[in-house]
């Protein structure tokens, strides 16, 4: 097995013995926080907007592959329990029932983690799903690098799986304003979705900006005169927060949020690429091969539009397991990094 010599990981076969003394650290793979301390958070916006959505609409169904707690779908099964099909740890048998539901006129909403269904349920969800066009809506959570517990968890290439579907939208929020309104947007389109969730108490990040979610559409939250970073996901919290360190340097830092990956924003993506000769930089929590930044590059060269542009995101490679912290500074996504990294950039 070739590992990457600048990695922690060693072979799932290497046996491992048990840590003692000071090399015993008790840590959280999965409880860390994605946002700066003291930023105000929303509980579970997902679960609360599907249930008032569905006071209205008696078509929304619920089903999850034992992870209802997990992508707080438990809020719309305690409302509505008559509505949530609990299919256990099956997620082509998800997909399938789904699918099925949406055949007989429902609007069923399935949820697990992103890896068990951009891996385990890929085929259910491509022929029984997207090539029929139904609209069923796959909510799913651990979206890149947010769980520490290494590749059987980590779904970091699940925008590049679910891109390359036909039919397929794919939405990754940024926030509890995101998520809660893009859960409403994705109701009324009437077609496949896949949308990477954040769960639990989620930071409200875009509460505090003239935003409003809009299905195949950028929105500019910040302007400057030096970068512009395209940003999905929790990464536009991150280039926020960075763009905020780095005017104390005098580098105005603009930020172009994207949270439709598919439709991309070509329009408004090409429109700011093309201003002020900027340094252009996408950054995603995901890999840099076929998630935001590959959509952009492809974007900007079909477009005859030449700028510099860099990449902020997750190697192409199996990541460790860890603390979240730690994986965040050792990947390069944490604020700190993202400003060290920019300011290289533009000091070339």
């Amino acid at each position: 097995m070739s590992i990457p010599p600048h990695s922690r990981r060693k072979s799932k076969y290497t046996p491992r013995s048990r840590a003692s003394g000071a090399d015993a650290v008790r840590t959280s793979a999965m409880i860390a926080s994605l946002d700066a301390e003291g930023r105000e958070t929303i509980a579970a916006p997902f679960g609360h907007a599907l249930v008032d959505l569905a006071k209205t609409r008696a078509d929304i169904v619920g089903l999850s592959a034992d992870l209802s707690k997990y992508t707080d779908l438990h809020i719309f099964a305690q409302a509505y329990p008559e509505r949530f099909y609990q299919m256990g740890m099956a997620e082509g048998l998800l997909m399938s029932a789904a699918a099925g539901l949406a055949r007989e006129g429902f609007t069923p909403f399935a949820t697990t983690y992103a890896v068990f269904a951009a891996r385990r349920a890929y085929d259910f969800i491509a022929m029984a799903i997207a090539e029929e066009n139904l609209p069923v809506k796959i909510v799913c959570a651990l979206p890149g690098l947010t769980t520490g517990y290494g590749p059987s968890h980590q779904a970091t290439e699940d925008m590049a799986i679910m891109r390359a579907m036909p039919n397929m939208v794919v939405i990754d929020p940024c926030d509890a304003v995101d998520v809660a309104q893009a859960t409403r947007a994705i109701t009324d389109y009437n077609g496949p979705a896949y949308m990477r969730l954040l769960r639990g108490q989620v930071a409200n990040v875009l509460g505090a900006y003239d935003y409003s979610f809009e299905l195949g559409r950028a929105k500019l939250l910040r302007e400057g005169a030096d970068v512009l970073i395209i940003s999905s996901g929790i990464m536009t919290m991150r280039a926020l927060d960075a763009a905020q360190v780095l005017a104390q340097d005098g580098i105005g830092v603009a930020v172009l949020h994207s949270p439709t990956i598919k439709p991309l924003d070509q329009d408004t993506i090409l429109a700011e690429a093309q201003k002020n000769g900027r340094l252009v930089v996408v950054a995603e929590n995901h890999s840099i091969t076929g998630g935001l930044g590959d959509a952009v590059a492809k974007t900007l060269m079909t477009h005859d539009v030449f700028v510099p542009l860099r990449q902020i995101g997750l190697p192409d490679e199996f990541l460790d397991a860890g603390a979240l912290p730690s994986l965040h500074d050792q990947y390069g996504i944490t604020v700190e990094r993202i400003a060290e990294q920019l300011r290289r950039w533009v000091d070339q």
